[in-house]
């Protein structure tokens, strides 16, 4: 027998493996030795001052619980099969290479940053000496710039692919199984790497390639048609096409498709700051606990939205990448700026929660920057980058201002204790970033301050800039082939194309590419999910 139950718990109910058990089943009326109960779903909420735990229940009597995954690590040999070029190795990159491994292909990837072991050192270098590795970083390397983060798997792309096929590829090859109950999943920075690590092994066990440290210099395009790509030392790569997966950051590739006048756009993007808090006040805001959280509430998120008005224009500003229990961390991708990030642990147990802060820029906001063409954001958020390293004094360490203090207008004399390892300088905030955000982002947080009582603090500092939201250049592609408007078997990917904003999302974007390129130019493969 099998029965699936909807039921409301306390959180040591519901995170207490034993008390959840005992607790579901008697809510079942089931008693029977034989019984054995599995979360299928799991939601917070904490609207009321009593923080409750929806959750969905199987129950099964006399019979085994059903295997949680069907998705199997069992790939084909492609070692001899007909090879795709994948430029870039983030979520798009490496679902599109498993994908196109599984219809029989051979993924050849192209990766300018190194492999996870390398980038540790290079991440920590960034860190304690300020160095910035323009080719493996944050942002560049194997898994892209999912890999250092909080791992964050919450998407609302729900037409975009298969959802649950995509998370079960990530607890094939390691993710914990918390990713398919919860209402919004997160791997962790900390074991990101080693679910990076496996899907390398499968993709290069079934015969695919990963070239790390291997930068492209040129494409191949010949009578409208993408051949392949040219590498630094000037080798060729060709293959039945190329899927274009460099993520939001690789504004060489930007900056190379427009001078090989690959049609390119300017596209909407945002900026603003992030915004560190102790995670404890964020608690007590959010589960209404006069104290800590207790030790089964998992570290407090929020999520805000404010609709501004500035020069007669309506703009909205939200949270961004909210990381509980999380770090701050620099993912400036060039010397001579600075990016800040987020990312959390799986455990999310810092003593701090941080959130990107920011404002939509249109393309009507560019205004002089429209000179650099489909360029402009990019000429513009680098721009704010690079006045927040100079301001901050030339390093990594980041400008930053105490919350009230920015809202007042003055310059902190001290800043609290931070996550973010290069070190902060305090800085007028208003200096670094453009008059129109400003404006914005301070109508914003009195707002936020009224929604959540206890938000506008100076226990809170604002730190510059958070400015890698998005991809500031659209890469435009047909609907429904995936294939570039006028080059043919080229098919921009991902967030850099500017189709995706998350792992999950951008992973179910790979996917898509990879079954279109195929449909149009394979063999006749029947196309199998």
């Amino acid at each position: 027998m099998q029965k699936t139950i909807q039921t409301t718990l306390s959180p040591e109910e519901a995170y207490n493996p034993e008390l959840f058990e005992e607790v579901v089943l008697k809510r079942a009326h089931i008693n029977d030795p034989s019984a054995e109960v599995r979360a299928l779903k799991r939601s917070i909420d904490a609207r009321s001052k009593r923080v409750k735990i929806n959750i969905q229940a199987l129950v099964t009597v006399k019979e085994d619980l059903p295997p949680l995954i069907s998705y199997k690590r069992d790939y084909p040999d492609v070692s001899n099969a007909d090879p795709v070029v994948i430029v870039g190795f983030g979520p798009a990159g490496m679902f599109a290479a498993l994908r196109l491994i599984e219809l029989g292909y051979k993924p050849i990837v192209i990766e300018r940053g190194s492999n996870v072991q390398q980038r540790r050192r290079d991440i920590a270098a960034i860190n304690k000496e300020h160095i910035v590795n323009p080719e493996s970083n944050y942002c560049f390397g194997e898994g892209g710039a999912g890999t250092y983060s909080d791992g964050k798997l919450y998407t609302r792309s729900k037409k975009r692919g298969d959802i649950q096929k995509s998370l079960e590829i990530l607890v094939a090859h390691g993710a914990t199984e918390d990713i398919l109950i919860d209402a919004h999943p997160h791997i962790g920075t900390n074991k990101l790497p080693k679910v990076v690590q496996e899907i390398r092994s499968s993709i290069l066990d079934a015969g695919g390639e990963i070239h790390f440290d291997t930068k492209v210099s040129d494409f191949l395009v010949k009578e409208g048609e993408m051949k392949g790509v040219v590498l630094a030392d000037g080798s060729k790569v060709e293959g039945l096409g190329v899927i274009l997966a460099t993520g939001h950051s690789a504004r060489d590739i930007f900056r190379l498709l427009d001078e090989n006048k690959v049609l390119i756009e300017a596209k909407p993007f945002a900026l603003g700051v992030r915004i560190e808090h102790p995670q404890q006040l964020i608690d007590k805001i959010q589960y209404h606990c006069a104290t800590d959280r207790g030790p089964w509430l998992p570290a407090s998120s929020y999520a805000l939205v404010h609709q501004t008005s500035y020069e007669g224009k309506q703009r909205g500003v939200f949270s961004f990448c909210m990381c509980p229990g999380g770090f701050m961390v620099p993912c400036a991708t060039a010397p001579g700026e600075v990016v800040t990030n987020g990312m959390s642990p799986s455990r999310r147990d810092s003593k701090y929660a941080n959130s990107g802060i920011v404002t939509a820029i249109e393309l009507e906001d560019l205004g002089e920057y429209q000179q650099h063409g489909a360029l402009a954001g990019l000429a513009f958020q680098q721009e704010v980058e690079q006045r927040a390293c100079a301001i901050a004094g030339g390093t990594q360490a980041a400008p930053a201002q105490k919350m009230s203090d920015y809202i007042n207008g003055h310059v902190s004399r001290t800043l609290n204790d931070t996550s973010y390892q290069p070190g902060l300088v305090s800085s007028d905030m208003s200096e670094v970033l453009p008059s129109g955000v400003n404006d914005r982002l301070k109508q914003a947080l009195r707002a936020f301050g009224r929604k959540m009582k206890g938000y506008l603090t100076n226990e809170a500092q604002i730190v510059g800039v958070e400015s890698r939201t998005s991809s500031p250049v659209r890469i435009p592609r047909d609907k429904e082939t995936c294939e570039h408007v006028e080059i043919k078997r080229l098919f921009p990917c991902g967030e850099g194309a500017g189709y995706a904003g998350g792992i999950l999302s951008a992973a179910m974007d790979g996917e898509k590419c990879a079954d279109q390129l195929i449909l149009k130019y394979g063999k006749s493969t029947v196309l199998k999910r």
